[in-house]
């Protein structure tokens, strides 16, 4: 997870600012429950009247309220309110208030403080409304009433007639009593009823509160829905920016590593898995970067958020909440022991696939030369299918999961109602509170969820950064030293080579024993010997694609391992024993040490390799389209635009390691008369299998187990080496053998 989080570092400031946009949609998401709750309690219960202080009320309804008050809130009442006689009235209080023809109003002051009367008339409101219903309770007050005054009933107008002739200490005596078993949500729904009713009365039209009422709601949800999207898309942008930021600048640390390793790193991990490493395990890394920055940033926000608002509002109906998400723990918990081992193994298995993929494909030629492909298909289906099934039981695990989360989801809803309706019977809650408490109570569920999801995907994505860091944190062995030297400004190109030895990592003996020599500007140095015998290993120490282990080289008197990489090998130019060519023309290839090279000087380099003869057939010419690999030209032409490469370098050493292999007789002889007069002032180093390509070569080495067991011309060897005699006698016939034998006596 660390390791992850350090990867979006470099773009602190945007995640910052993503931060600050979740707290923003988050506060709309849990603001919009709140509204649906007022929607529903004041916009339709209550007929969109939000203050049990009436706007306007009747005379003769505040005196009734009265009835139930103290004489300081009596006071503090009527000091809010401006009376308006009906005499007096003006002809806008009229047509608003028709109540006037028949009675005074007391009208709300404009500057009026609700706060400090608004409990007292919820208190006065829900007497008079309940004395004033048909409610059982409410007869039998009145009833029992009649039977104090000796008569048979009572009328409402009357009853409170009589209740003002009662002490007011009688009557908040009454109004403690009736009050105490009351819910406060009772007391309010019953007071904004009396409200309503009064507007009624009064003249007000009550259906247009309501419809202002509802359609100021929905303007703030539309509003908040509308922010909350806007906000949602600004993060997933922000998000996707900072994640493929993140993953380019991984894939280039990663691509620049694998760059600079040797051959010795290199051979700890496949290529296969250097490519997974480079490719999908980094895609793994933008994936949870997205989805950290996304959804489980927000969770928790929305998490606590909805803790919060639940405990503000609900808080008897919390323990659903706390069940809720015990039981989703619990299903992710078996998940993770069951899941958790097949995640982590499957990145191993991607690249156990990439491999045989990637073998399967370089090695077709040979697969149906030896009619193989049903073996070849075998293999590829053996791993095609153990990833398949590991893939087959993992998304198993998350589709058991996902149905089981919605169960208990729905189990929590019904369960939510259940509590609710018993509640909302004995007037602890609203309908609109039983509403946003079950949406509360899904975002906090929901939030859990994202976050028990991203704790099944997390594992795979801590694989792929592990494995990630195990390449950047691979020790490059071959490297440039803190300080370093140059060559000498006169640079000759003298290669030599003193007492070296080289093994390999891990084996048991060298592949190379106290190897000294000099390879001469002007001179060509050949080596020659048995298949195995440490010919290529030998010419891969000169560029450092290895360092010796005993010994050393330098080049021009400097130890090699003393200058700079790029300074030794811009003086080598080097042409493997496997033509390699990239993707591109004929032109680029050529050019690839320098794009900025003159056309002079490339086409001069393919004469030089013999290379002109096919380039000039070309329709395109030098810019015919090479594949990858150079797969459209032959084995001949590979290896010829190989040479014309290095030669274009025109560097001081030139390392042909049996690049001649693939050329016929003719154009071997021709290659090696251009490539002499060409680069005489150089150092010439071959590795050759064929005695014809190193017959005129000033000094041979043989090479045999890793040793030199002779050096010195054809004809010194000839004459005093077993080995390279056995050797020139396998492709050489006794008659030429003699006749060189004869001619170095003749001298």
């Amino acid at each position: 997870m660390l390791k992850i989080v350090q990867y979006v570092k470099k773009s602190w400031y945007i995640v910052v600012v993503i931060m600050l946009l979740l707290f923003v949609q988050a506060n709309c998401e849990l603001t919009l429950p709140e509204y649906t709750s007022d929607i529903i309690d004041v916009g339709i219960s209550s007929k969109g009247i939000e203050s049990a202080v009436p706007e306007a009320i009747r005379a003769s309804s505040l005196s009734q309220l009265m009835l139930f008050m103290t004489e300081d809130e009596e006071n503090l009442v009527k000091e809010q309110f401006d009376l308006v006689k009906k005499e007096e009235a003006s002809k806008s209080q009229l047509k608003k208030y028709d109540a006037l023809t028949k009675e005074d109003i007391y009208i709300l002051k404009e500057d009026a403080e609700k706060e400090t009367i608004e409990e007292t008339l919820k208190e006065c409101e829900t007497m008079v409304a309940f004395l004033a219903s048909d409610q059982d309770e409410a007869k039998k007050v009145r009833e029992q009433m009649a039977a104090g005054m000796q008569l048979q009933s009572i009328d409402v107008p009357t009853f409170f007639q009589f209740l003002a002739k009662m002490t007011r200490e009688n009557r908040l005596e009454m109004k403690e009593k009736m009050l105490e078993h009351m819910q406060d949500m009772m007391i309010d729904q019953i007071s904004l009823q009396f409200v309503s009713g009064e507007y009624e009365q009064v003249g007000l039209d009550v259906d247009k509160i309501q419809f202002n009422y509802l359609r100021t709601m929905a303007l703030k949800m539309i509003g908040l829905s509308l922010l909350g999207m806007a906000v949602a898309i600004l993060v997933s942008l922000l998000a996707s920016r900072v994640a493929a930021s993140a993953s380019r600048d991984l894939r280039r640390k990663v691509f620049k590593k694998v760059v600079s390793f040797s051959n010795s790193e290199k051979e700890a991990f496949s290529t296969a898995s250097l490519i997974t490493r480079c490719s999908n395990d980094v895609q793994q890394v933008q994936m949870i970067i997205v989805m950290l920055l996304r959804m489980v940033a927000l969770a928790p926000i929305m998490g606590i958020g909805g803790v919060i608002k639940v405990l503000q509002s609900t808080r008897s109906m919390a323990w659903i909440i706390v069940l809720a998400v015990g039981l989703i723990l619990c299903i992710v918990m078996v998940l993770m022991v069951v899941a958790m081992p097949k995640f982590k193994i499957m990145q191993t298995m991607v690249d156990k696939l990439n491999l045989v993929a990637r073998e399967i494909l370089t090695g077709i030629p040979v697969i149906r030369a030896f009619s193989r492909e049903k073996h070849e298909e075998a293999r590829f289906d053996v791993a095609n299918t153990d990833l398949m099934k590991t893939q087959l039981f993992t998304n198993r695990c998350m589709a058991f999961m996902m149905p089981t989360m919605m169960f208990i989801m729905n189990g929590i809803s019904v369960l939510i109602v259940w509590v609710a309706a018993h509640k909302i019977d004995q007037g602890l809650i609203g309908l609109g509170d039983m509403t946003a408490f079950i949406t509360y109570t899904m975002q906090i569920v929901m939030s859990f969820l994202i976050l028990t999801m991203i704790s099944i995907m997390l594992p795979r994505a801590a694989v792929a950064a592990d494995r990630i860091d195990e390449v950047l944190k691979t020790d490059v062995l071959i490297k440039d030293k803190k300080e370093t030297k140059c060559l000498p400004q006169a640079k000759k190109g003298v290669v030599e080579f003193h007492d070296v030895s080289f093994a390999y990592n891990n084996a048991e003996e060298d592949a190379l024993e106290h190897i000294s020599f000099t390879a001469k500007p002007g001179e060509t140095t050949a080596i020659i010997g048995s298949s195995g015998c440490g010919k290529s290993t030998l010419l891969h120490l000169i560029p450092r694609l290895f360092d010796v282990t005993d010994g050393s080289i330098t080049l021009d008197g400097v130890d090699i391992r003393d200058l700079t990489l790029e300074e030794l090998r811009d003086n080598i130019g080097f042409v493997p024993q496997k033509g390699m060519l990239f993707s591109g023309t004929i032109e680029s290839n050529i050019k690839y040490a320098n794009e900025d090279m003159e056309d002079a000087d490339m086409i001069k380099a393919a004469q030089i390799a013999q290379a002109t003869e096919f380039i000039d057939s070309k329709p395109e010419k030098y810019d015919t389209p090479i594949s990858q690999g150079g797969t459209n030209v032959s084995g001949g032409q590979k290896q010829r635009l190989s040479i014309a490469r290095a030669i274009a370098k025109k560097p001081k050493v030139y390392i042909f390691d049996d690049s001649f292999s693939a050329l016929d007789y003719k154009t071997d002889v021709a290659l090696r008369k251009a490539l002499k007069e060409e680069v005489k002032d150089a150092t010439v180093i071959i590795v050759a299998q064929r005695i014809s390509t190193i017959l005129h070569a000033e000094q041979i080495l043989v090479l045999e187990d890793g040793k030199i067991v002779g050096a010195g011309t054809h004809e010194e060897l000839l004459a005093s080496n077993e080995v390279y005699r056995q050797i020139a006698e396998s492709q050489l016939s006794k008659a030429e053998i003699e006749s060189q034998l004869k001619g170095k006596e003749a001298k």
